[in-house]
């Protein structure tokens, strides 16, 4: 059995750089929502914040990314204000605490943006690829942070209308988009060292569709930029799993958080096994023993 190669290369982030290849890298999910769809309204608190977000780096997290607004199917858009009042307050006391950690701030407002690098963040993680505010681009070439481009096809309000994308469509759609959402981040002055890519796992590729897109992942090292794989807790591995586990007497599967925590699991070994560089989670322990795990296998080729 032969597994991807996983290109090396040094990300440049505001003060400091990640070498990214020799082993996986685990950014751990801080959602300060409401709505999110797996663990809205957990965090809202700032203490619970606080004491998830030390836990995950006890646990190896590497990066934390700490988000104020859900992108979940149909989710509400929020003002820049209101989800800067959720997230400032967080990153603020997590530095305090933890003074070297590394943090990334989820948003596609620029504003926001801006202000969560100038408290201490180190990466701006935009779900649009620079697509939803038209100063993003040149905010995050200003800010010389590092820059993470997801791929989004639509926006959450628009997800469950989208035409049906069939297999042999996805990576051929997800690479040409997303070459494009690089060549305009280098356009705008962002640092080709600062660029991570993300093919944005159910972000508007709805249920199987998402299957191609991990089965060919090492096609997106072609554009020559480190991966990052977003698939915990996603709405398509749950769909994956109620298709063999008995249904309760209500009619509905039942499926538990360890279940959850499996296919996750499994599903991130492959993308590590096709060269991912970094793996977006919310249940770091599993998964950082996993990757460790992974990790040896491609060591071992």
């Amino acid at each position: 059995m032969s597994f991807n190669v996983r290109p090396q290369f040094d990300w440049r982030l505001r003060s400091r750089s990640l070498a990214l290849g020799p082993r996986t890298l685990i950014m751990g999910i801080l959602n300060a929502t409401p709505d999110s769809f797996s663990d809205g309204g957990r965090f809202l608190d700032h203490h619970a914040a606080l004491t998830h977000a030390l836990q995950m780096l006890d646990d190896g997290a590497d990066i934390l990314d700490l988000g104020g607004e859900s992108t979940r199917p149909n989710s509400t858009p929020v003002t820049p204000a209101e989800e800067q009042s959720r997230v400032l307050p967080i990153l603020r006391a997590i530095l305090a605490a933890r003074p070297n950690a590394i943090l990334s701030i989820d948003t596609y407002h620029a504003e926001t943006a801006r202000l969560a690098i100038e408290a201490g963040a180190e990466i701006v993680n935009d779900v649009s690829g620079l697509l939803w505010d038209e100063q993003m681009a040149a905010t995050c070439a200003a800010l010389a942070c590092g820059t993470i481009l997801m791929h989004t096809r639509g926006r959450p309000q628009q997800w469950r209308t989208l035409p049906a994308l069939a297999p042999a469509e996805v990576v051929p759609l997800v690479l040409r988009e997303l070459s494009d959402r690089a060549h305009a981040a280098l356009a705008a002055g962002i640092r080709r060292d600062a660029i991570v890519l993300d093919p944005g796992f159910g972000f508007g590729k709805a249920f199987d569709e998402n299957f191609p897109l991990l089965a060919h992942l090492d096609a997106l090292h072609t554009l020559g930029f480190p991966l990052l794989v977003g698939v915990s807790r996603k709405g398509f591995l749950r769909h994956a799993l109620a298709d063999n586990v008995p249904a309760k007497a209500t009619g509905a599967p039942h499926l538990d958080s360890e279940m959850w925590v499996s296919a996750t699991t499994a599903a991130n070994t492959a993308a590590i096994l096709a060269g991912a560089h970094i793996l977006r989670i919310h249940d770091v322990r599993p998964v950082r023993a996993a990757a460790d795990l992974a990790d040896r296998i491609l060591a071992a080729r």
